[in-house]
């Protein structure tokens, strides 16, 4: 007789991370039921959100409309309030963002058109089912003449984003190899376009790069399950998913709950904001 087939692990990008990052967030976020109360929404999430939302509507547009001067428009359509301290700071927000976009979208080709934009792609593994939404999918000729498709993802906050950011990050890696198959040709471009900067960092991955991540995510994956089971016969939660007490404790939208992470300052919904209004080369 055949055995049971093995039940893959269904997740996505941030979920892996977020274990990565904190095993007591992940159990905060995809264990706990019913799952602990968030803090108040964050306004570097609502001004990102927005700086997205922007950018999809633009694709949406004829090419003939795909002008700076449509930005206004597109990112008023799509503003996210949540977070702000005030109605002065999210004005000026809206104005930095407004200058992100506008300078983003002039260097853009009108006519040039994605192969997918916030385009859900999946794949599987031995051990995964890996899904994610990336902010933008591109089709271009590759080094050996051939098309290629190339996963960018947006980006509007920490500066300092390089070519390590790129090749390290899992999650690109990830969108890469489902990209690939999602679209059937190549995909080994990953890019993080940074609007406030207006750099781009790339890496090139190998196939032996791209097998690497995936080996990561599949042990990631496989940890998980290891805690989730062990939970599930009787073991301490608290235990299995220990805290990863660090600066970024102050940003958690589960800080209130842990103790670990309360003994770390807690952040203002619109610190980050205000840092990224107010620092230099800002205004």
């Amino acid at each position: 007789m055949f055995g049971e087939p093995r039940r893959l692990f269904v997740c996505t990008p941030s979920k892996l991370s977020a274990y990565t990052d904190c095993p007591r967030r992940y159990r905060f976020s995809y264990v706990d039921r019913p799952r602990p109360v968030k803090g108040p929404p964050w306004a570097h999430n609502s001004l990102g959100a927005s700086v997205h939302n922007a950018l999809r509507s633009w694709f949406d547009l004829p090419p003939g409309r795909r002008i700076p001067e449509a930005a206004a428009t597109l990112l008023k359509a799509g503003w996210i309030t949540d977070g702000y301290r005030d109605a002065a700071q999210q004005r000026l927000a809206f104005r930095t963002a407004l200058d992100w976009l506008e300078s983003y979208v002039a260097r853009l080709d009108p006519a040039a058109e994605p192969v997918g934009v916030e385009r859900t792609v999946a794949t599987t593994t031995a051990t995964l089912s890996v899904q994610g939404r990336a902010d933008r999918i591109d089709e271009r000729v590759g080094p050996d003449g051939r098309p290629e498709v190339v996963v960018v993802d947006y980006k509007t906050g920490r500066t300092g984003l390089d070519a390590d950011d790129a090749r390290g990050s899992q999650a690109l890696a990830l969108y890469a190899v489902a990209a690939s198959r999602t679209f059937r040709k190549p995909c080994r471009r990953v890019e993080l376009h940074h609007l406030p900067t207006a750099t781009i960092a790339a890496h090139e991955h190998t196939v032996e790069s791209l097998e690497r991540q995936v080996r990561r995510a599949e042990q990631t994956a496989a940890d998980i399950v290891a805690a989730e089971r062990s939970v599930a016969g009787g073991d301490d939660p608290d235990q299995v998913f220990p805290p990863s007490p660090g600066s970024l404790c102050g940003w958690c939208d589960y800080r209130r709950h842990c103790p670990e992470g309360s003994a770390t300052p807690g952040q203002e919904p619109w610190a980050a904001v205000e840092r990224a209004l107010t620092g230099p080369g800002s205004g």
